[in-house]
């Protein structure tokens, strides 16, 4: 059973990083015949998301990270630790860990290390950067996710771009964080990419268009079963968060705030009313910044939450859950966090 707790460690700051680009869903093309701009906002509550694909996820981290950084006030020579979590890294290698830990100038004994996840993946990231600070080896690290998918302004209106970044702290008696993990892998192609890796690698059909479920796709763009991955979500979701409660002794109703991966409206809708908990106490920011994977917490936590975490403890429940298939949930206190506004990223070109 997947069930870990570490004490020791507190959240000492976050920020997250988007681009200054906005693309609104009521304005793009039509992407299939049976697409309508207005049904699909009401149906997935994403009216916009922050694009541009000059930027990458290590772009949006690190200009998180600076601010944030200063905002804590710390040294980078300070920081021992560093874990970037996303699908969309910089290169297939190396580790895009290896390439922030150069241009944020943190120190050359900093660990850095990737972790290739996508909607469970800043639970998961905490729960391993956690481990690795809670008997003192590590005192300050940095927990980065996010994406920043190619392509997805006009096929897919549900994904935005995001970089989060979520400063740990090494401190005697923290009460720590608790968690619960799952995985299903019989639906590893519920969502996928299906070539670019070993198994399949690119050729010259992989750029062929198809179209599935009336959008058109080639086989270098994520493809969703999305049945498969609503009922995969309403489920494993409010069991997740039910059965680490269970398991750590504590009544899961009695939490502050619970932060849901961004999946899309109707899929965390459903998620509230199995709770049965009040809708208010589920924090959104999907409407703005869509579906933004591994970075969807951290960003909902800094955009929604900024002036709670601010300036009081916050009992929080996290929860993410999707491609893989994988799930996670996280059970925290927070007080009195430092966190940094909302960094905006100018496309590259724009100072060109």
């Amino acid at each position: 059973m997947a069930f870990l707790e570490f004490k020791n460690v507190r959240m000492a700051g976050m920020s997250a990083g988007v681009p200054l680009r906005r693309a609104c869903n009521l304005d793009i093309p039509d992407i299939s015949a049976d697409y309508d701009a207005a049904s699909f906002v009401e149906a997935t509550g994403v009216l916009e998301r922050r694009v541009d694909e000059d930027l990458t996820t290590s772009d949006l981290c690190v200009a998180a990270a600076e601010r944030l950084l200063a905002d804590l006030g710390w040294d980078k020579s300070e920081v021992d630790g560093l874990v970037f979590v996303s699908q969309t890294t910089d290169y297939y290698l190396p580790a895009t860990a290896c390439i922030i830990q150069d241009r944020l100038g943190l120190s050359q004994e900093c660990y850095a290390q990737d972790i290739v996840l996508g909607c469970s993946g800043w639970v998961y990231g905490l729960s391993s950067l956690v481990a690795l600070m809670s008997q003192g080896g590590l005192r300050k690290a940095l927990l980065m996710a996010g994406d920043a998918r190619r392509r997805v302004p006009l096929n897919d209106p549900l994904f935005g771009f995001a970089g989060t970044v979520t400063a740990l702290e090494y401190q005697e008696n923290a009460p720590g964080f608790q968690f619960h993990f799952g995985t299903d892998g019989s639906g590893f192609d519920a969502i996928i990419i299906p070539d670019g890796g070993c198994r399949n690698r690119v050729t010259p059909d992989s750029f062929k268009e198809e179209v599935i479920d009336g959008r058109t796709y080639n086989r270098l763009e994520t493809r969703m079963k999305g049945m498969d991955v609503f009922s995969f979500g309403i489920m494993t979701a409010p069991a997740s968060i039910k059965k680490l409660a269970a398991h750590f002794g504590f009544d899961y109703r009695e939490a502050d705030y619970y932060v849901l991966h961004q999946a899309n409206l109707k899929m965390n809708d459903m998620i509230i009313r199995r709770l049965k908990l009040p809708a208010e106490k589920f924090p959104s920011c999907m409407y703005h910044f869509g579906n933004t994977s591994s970075a969807s917490i951290p960003l909902t936590m800094v955009t929604q939450l900024p002036e709670q975490l601010r300036t009081r403890p916050v009992k929080l429940i996290a929860c993410g859950f999707g491609v893989g298939l994988s799930w996670g949930s996280a059970a925290f206190t927070t007080d009195r966090v430092v966190i940094s506004d909302l960094v905006e990223v100018p496309s590259p070109l724009s100072s060109q």
